[in-house]
């Protein structure tokens, strides 16, 4: 992802969760919060309630492939959290392509 970096630290994360703007859909939760820069900053949440370490990451991989291929999509400045719901394990990968698009226009973070 060129024009991104990970949220790393807690306090990087409840930040977003607190100041941020969220959009909900069945599937997933996105925060978004404006970070004054020139690049995005991007976190990934999957609880154990998603399923077992497989399904977590199988999920997070397609959430974040699905994030690089639109990051052109994405207006540059954002802290932008996704935190995947229990539907998501189950899934098609076009419907969280649909929710997570939908969810970022719906904040203001993609065009």
């Amino acid at each position: 992802m060129r024009f991104t970096s990970s949220l790393k630290t807690n306090r990087d994360f409840h930040r977003v969760y607190r100041k941020g703007t969220s959009a909900v859909r069945p599937c997933l939760v996105v925060y978004a919060r404006r970070n004054g820069g020139n690049e995005n900053h991007l976190g990934f949440t999957v609880t154990a309630k998603v399923g077992k370490a497989h399904t977590r990451n199988k999920v997070r991989r397609r959430l974040r492939e699905i994030y690089r291929l639109h990051e052109e999509a994405i207006r540059p400045g954002y802290d932008l959290v996704v935190v995947a719901r229990t539907r998501a394990a189950n899934a098609a990968y076009g419907r969280l392509e649909a929710e997570f698009m939908s969810a970022s226009k719906e904040l203001g973070a993609a065009q």
